[in-house]
């Protein structure tokens, strides 16, 4: 009885924790409620960006509306666009796909601008022996050093295949990227086969409006390795997958998350949000099934614990004892740097804070400053400052569709502004900060992250153990991005891969939250109808 009154607390507990963080009140909420109110979606002149959509935007609109009328006015129009989009959906979805990755090839092909902030200097150390030993790039990573794994990843990409070009290095995050995407297809398909047509119209959604493609850094590439590891856990949890592909899902999966731990270790909150789950459905399981549960857990944990020790004792190893850059590794920035900046200004970076780190010499001087820093702040703030300035950053977290494209300072090094000539500037216009067609872009991009968004708050009602465990991860996310560095949504492409999946799976509720909503407006109308004609 108590076991059985725990779990119902916890799913309770899970479940208004996300509606309070995410939509307790659907389109009023505060999540979705700051997407709606983005500059991003502003038609005409936006004098926020100082920018105005063009009318390819009002063409878009356009075409959206009169097919919207079109739907509901004709019955011929309906059937058709039923047959194409949902009795069909998994050759339309796809034939959307494959357009979809050769507009980003073409997109890589003809745009690929170097960075100047972080992921430059990733290529930067990577490519190049001669610029690892110029003391402002050993002055980097001996203070970034959580950037050193993903640094000496690219070089040895650089060595193995000869390339040392910024395009290279775009085409890798492409297939990275598109890989993410393909491996959350298959969750999809391992789950609920018949959410893979809606999840296939979202990824395409997403990868068409989705330009950090061009920008190999930790974002994009961690995406891969949280996608994978959700996917061997759903083929783990599964008991009447072949037991082989559930062991092969357990090693694959302690690899996957102590990879992803090195490449970006934020992106492991999932895995928290995966073991509570897992602890609150032993709590439901009868008691008869408790032996043969528990051993096939334990049987599963240690595959997953050897193959995460092993992967991290040889990748740990490869970094400690690597040759290619020296380092002072007592210059470390410490994690409470992190947590100082983010309750700061935006809660984003702080440049005053950064210089400080690279001023002081010891790590113990680096985190006795954060600490007095973040006191002082905290402080100034008070509690209900302080609560305030969380809303705040969680709308600067999460609002922005574009996922703070452009944020970063010195974004490109080359001219922001681009020429009416040619096809290479064309494209450029659409993603450059002075470019002709960027609020064409941020329109487009905040439309579907609003799509999205209404998706998962209009699924509603849910208490599916999966839909729970997305929940709880993107809960820890937020939560994180709360605490430390923030301030933009760049930092939840790391979660991407559950906000798609919970996107996935809410479709189908929220289509049946519609129709109820629907039913009872009908059953209202007809009892008014009928009470003035009993006049």
């Amino acid at each position: 009885m108590m076991r059985r009154y725990f779990y119902q607390f916890s799913q309770k507990m899970i479940t208004s924790v996300w509606w309070l963080l995410f939509a307790p009140m659907l389109l009023f909420a505060p999540m979705l409620l700051f997407a709606v109110m983005s500059p991003n979606i502003i038609l005409g002149d936006n004098a926020t960006f100082g920018t105005s959509t063009t009318l390819l935007t009002t063409g878009l609109i356009i075409v959206i509306v009169a097919v919207l009328i079109m739907n509901y006015a004709y019955p011929r129009v309906h059937r058709v666009l039923y047959r194409l989009l949902i009795t069909n959906q998994l050759r339309t979805a796809g034939v959307l796909l494959a357009l979809v990755f050769i507009g980003q090839l073409v997109f890589v092909t003809f745009v690929h601008p170097v960075s100047g902030f972080d992921a430059g200097m990733l290529h930067y150390a990577a490519t190049s022996a001669k610029h690892v030993q110029e003391v402002g790039v050993t002055a980097y990573y001996s203070l970034n050093q959580n950037n050193m794994p993903i640094m000496l990843f690219m070089h040895w990409l650089s060595e193995v295949t000869g390339q040392t070009s910024w395009q290279f290095f775009d085409y890798v995050t492409l297939f990275f990227v598109d890989l993410s995407a393909a491996f959350n297809l298959m969750s999809v398909f391992v789950v609920r086969r018949s959410a893979l047509g809606i999840a296939m119209y979202l990824h395409a959604g997403w990868l068409a409006v989705f330009p950090s493609i061009i920008m190999p850094y930790t974002d994009a590439w961690g995406l891969p390795l949280v996608s994978f590891f959700m996917l061997c856990y759903f083929v783990m949890s599964q008991t009447k997958r072949p037991p082989l592909l559930r062991v092969a899902a357990a090693v694959g999966f302690g690899v996957s998350v102590t990879l992803t731990y090195f490449m970006k270790p934020s992106s492991i909150i999932p895995v928290i949000a995966i073991a509570i789950i897992s602890f609150l459905a032993r709590l439901r399981s009868r008691q008869g099934s408790q032996t043969t549960m528990i051993f096939v857990t334990v049987a599963m944990a240690i595959l997953m614990l050897e193959s995460a020790g092993l992967t991290y004792h040889y990748t740990n190893q490869a970094i400690q004892n690597q040759t290619y850059i020296k380092i002072d590794k007592s210059r470390s920035i410490p994690a409470i740097h992190f947590m100082a900046m983010g309750v700061y200004g935006s809660g984003g970076y702080s440049e005053k804070q950064a210089i400080q780190m690279a001023v002081l010499p010891t790590k113990a001087q680096k985190t006795a400053y954060s600490i007095k820093m973040l006191k002082r702040q905290l402080k100034k703030l008070g509690p209900w400052g302080y609560l305030e300035f969380l809303v705040k950053k969680q709308r600067n977290n999460t609002a922005d569709g574009t996922f703070g494209w452009l944020k970063e300072g010195n974004f490109f090094r080359e001219n922001q502004k681009p020429s009416n000539q040619g096809f290479s500037n064309w494209l450029k216009n659409f993603i450059y900060l002075y470019g002709r067609h960027i609020a064409d872009f941020r329109f487009v991009a905040q439309l579907w992250w609003l799509v999205l968004l209404v998706i998962i708050a209009l699924g509603f009602g849910l208490r599916w153990q999966l839909i729970q465990l997305l929940r709880l991860a993107m809960i820890g996310g937020f939560i994180f991005l709360l605490l430390f560095e923030g301030g933009r949504s760049r930092y939840l492409i790391q979660y991407l891969p559950c906000l798609l999946l919970l996107g996935a799976f809410s479709f189908e509720r929220a289509v049946a939250n519609i129709q109820r909503v629907r039913d009872w407006y009908q059953r209202k109308l007809r009892a008014a109808i009928a009470a003035d004609e009993a006049e």
